[in-house]
């Protein structure tokens, strides 16, 4: 019988072929644990290709009844985020906020996400990678996490893709960057048509859909707009709906856009709509 010439290779350098053989080249350092959660930095694919973007996402779980916050926090908070430490050549774009939930405490009204969220980037690496060596991926994450109180946090995180030139086969989290992806807010479609009026203590946001909408909610993008906490009174109309929604006290000046995500029959679309000052009658 023919023995492969083994005796020449050290004993752990096999073990370690053979490891590779049943385990992907890919690798998460442990996530990391802090008060009321866990954050992990995933990738979609297993591995990465020269010059291809592929998306990257900070994976929370919350413990029940905790949240972090969206990119407008509402009336606390800050959202998370991430100073990046990658390799020499990559570039990452900025967080894709998934649609948010309108989360009260007490009189407050807080933008943000329970249980789990994936907070989503599209990361690019340079052309020069070589197939066959492996890139880590590294950052440190701060973030808010709340409840009754607010706790801050912060933890360094990493990963380790190996460089191919091959078609990126998915990873174990896959299922969660599809899921992620289908609750991103979406561009008004182009036969819609969007509008707001300028009231005295309220803005009338309209939202001209082709059909009657039963639900809606508004989150505003920009801060001191609206009164976060305020119910808002949603009318639904033949051709889509309207909102009304009570101005900030700490609205000090007009406004000629008023952008952030409406939700409407439980689906995000992104707002962009021209804001019209209603001529006071003398």
């Amino acid at each position: 019988m023919i023995v492969p010439q083994l005796c020449c290779i050290p004993l752990r350098v096999v073990f370690l072929n053979v490891l590779l053989c049943f385990f992907p080249a890919l690798s998460s350092a442990a996530p990391v644990s802090a008060p009321h959660l866990t954050v992990d930095l995933i990738a979609e694919n297993a591995s990465i290709a020269p010059g291809r973007s592929f998306q990257a996402g900070l994976k929370f779980n919350l413990e029940k009844s905790w949240h972090v916050y969206w990119i407008n926090p509402g009336d606390s908070g800050e959202p998370p985020k991430v100073e990046w430490k990658l390799p020499a050549g990559f570039q990452a774009d900025p967080i894709e906020w998934p649609t948010p939930a309108r989360l009260p405490i007490s009189k407050l009204m807080d933008y943000g996400y329970e249980d789990q969220v994936l907070l989503m980037m599209r990361l690019h690496p340079p052309a020069n990678l070589k197939p066959g060596t492996t890139i880590q991926l590294a950052g440190t994450v701060k973030w808010l996490v709340c409840r009754e109180v607010c706790i801050s946090g912060h933890g360094d995180v990493s990963l380790t893709l190996p460089v191919s030139s091959e078609t990126p086969k998915p990873s174990a989290n896959q299922d969660l960057f599809t899921k992620t992806r289908a609750s991103l807010p979406q561009p008004v479609p182009p036969s819609w048509r969007q509008s707001a009026i300028a009231e005295k203590d309220d803005f009338v946001l309209t939202l001209r859909t082709g059909k009657p909408v039963k639900s809606a909610a508004f989150f505003p993008l920009e801060a001191e707009q609206i009164e976060n906490a305020a119910p808002q009174q949603v009318r639904s109309i033949p051709t889509g709906v309207r909102i009304d929604l009570k101005k900030s006290e700490q609205l000090l000046k007009p406004i000629t856009r008023l952008r952030g995500v409406v939700v409407l029959d439980g689906k995000g679309y992104e707002v962009n709509a021209p804001v019209i000052t209603r001529a006071r009658v003398k």
